[in-house]
């Protein structure tokens, strides 16, 4: 993501309540079917559930850290010759 964009930009997905009603819509979708699927469901609704919240969560993570590095550059700059220096030490 370009530095520039995230202000073109500032909503690159869906509001916030437009996700959580689509993911209240696929929790009760379950209704009227057997338990034993329904464990089987829950499994694959709960992990797909999990990998959307962990997207979400490194996609502002990613977003912290730029705004952070244009915030911050000195330090940024520092953080990134640290970086330099250690893949320089590593030995492969």
């Amino acid at each position: 993501m370009a530095d520039g964009e995230l202000r073109r930009n500032p909503a690159p997905r869906a509001p916030r309540k437009e996700r959580d009603a689509e993911g209240a819509a696929a929790a009760t979708s379950t209704a009227g079917v057997p338990d034993a699927a329904r464990g089987d469901e829950d499994a694959q609704e709960s992990d797909a559930a999990r990998r959307r919240r962990r997207a979400q969560f490194l996609r502002e993570l990613h977003e912290a850290k730029q705004l952070r590095d244009r915030v911050q550059p000195r330090r940024a700059r520092a953080a990134r010759m640290r970086q330099q220096m250690r893949m320089r030490t590593f030995r492969w």
